[in-house]
């Protein structure tokens, strides 16, 4: 092995007692080996002995013997061994199988411990959901039991008050009013949540900040109906929502009473006002909200820094 360093130590009951320290410390002595791996110590007193070969990327070779007086001692060849690699392996796991562990959490979330509250993230950097995973969300949230429930009761009470009178009553006004109730529900859901978010590359959920003055976070719930974050991670304007706003009122024209039907100025109108009322829903879930919403994973608070527009 060439240029390996050699280091011969002779054994502490070898010294001599009466040489000072800096004449036993010279009987220590290093060398490296020569072009064709040999090496020599000359004037080496006699006694036993520690040679210690090393060479980086090999395993350090420890040899001892003794030396008599007089004697010449010539070693039979060194063998190194390559040195096991000390390497360290960071697995980083895709971005999708990221998302999907927590919106997996994300599904378990609910206000009150019944009522879903899926679109809300308690991670404020959390990884971006592809197509599948955004069209995932929306179908969970339309399927789920209490959105048929609360559909039922929205129902019940339009039928009470006589809404879209133009359905009639009775068992036959009621289903057409659950009908374009959960209508409204599933293609404001899937337009805004997963269809136009997916072309867009746009994230459909609130992210809670949950940090900062009670200011800051009253004007970041409020930002957040009309702002939403790219799947670059980046603030900008939540296209998706506002479109998808408009998309399902007009497509809600197909199935409301003729004299239900909105024009394009109401469209407008009853956009403007989803906004609003989307406004006042983030501030509800900055403050309230996550109180009272059971099944949240332990780490989804307190180990990131709050989400900022």
């Amino acid at each position: 092995m060439i240029g390996a360093r050699v280091r011969l130590t002779r054994d502490a009951q070898s010294q001599d007692p009466s040489q000072n320290e800096a004449q036993n410390r010279a009987r220590n002595q290093e060398t490296l080996s020569s072009s064709d791996g040999t090496f020599f110590f000359g004037g080496v007193a006699p006694g036993n002995f520690q040679l210690t070969v090393a060479s980086e990327g090999f395993a350090t070779r420890l040899l001892s013997g003794t030396l008599h007086s007089g004697e010449t001692d010539t070693l039979p060849p060194i063998t190194l061994i390559l040195a096991a690699a000390n390497t360290s392996v960071e697995v980083i796991a895709p971005q999708s199988e990221i998302a999907e562990d927590e919106i997996k959490a994300q599904e378990k979330q609910r206000f009150l411990g019944v009522i879903p509250n899926f679109y809300v993230s308690y991670i404020p950097d959390a990884a971006p959901l592809d197509a599948k995973q955004k069209f995932e969300l929306a179908w969970k949230s339309t399927i789920d039991p209490i959105t048929f429930a609360l559909t039922g009761a929205l129902a019940g009470i339009e039928q009470a008050d006589n809404t879209f009178s133009g359905y009639g009553q009775g068992a036959q006004g009621y289903g057409k009013r659950f009908g374009a109730a959960y209508a409204d529900t599933v293609t404001g859901t899937f337009i805004g949540g997963a269809l136009l978010p997916s072309l867009l590359r746009q994230d459909p959920r609130y992210f809670y900040k949950g940090k900062g003055s009670v200011r800051s976070r009253v004007l970041y719930a409020i930002a957040n109906s009309v702002i939403c974050k790219g799947d670059n991670q980046r603030w900008q304007p939540d296209y998706s929502g506002v479109l998808g706003s408009l998309a399902a009122g007009a497509i809600s024209n197909l199935y409301y009473p003729a004299g239900s039907r909105s024009g394009l100025a109401l469209m407008f109108e009853n956009t403007g006002f989803g906004i609003g009322e989307t406004a006042v829903a983030n501030i509800f879930q900055e403050f309230v909200v996550r109180k009272l919403t059971l099944s949240l994973r332990n780490n989804n608070s307190g180990n990131s820094e709050p989400a900022k527009p």
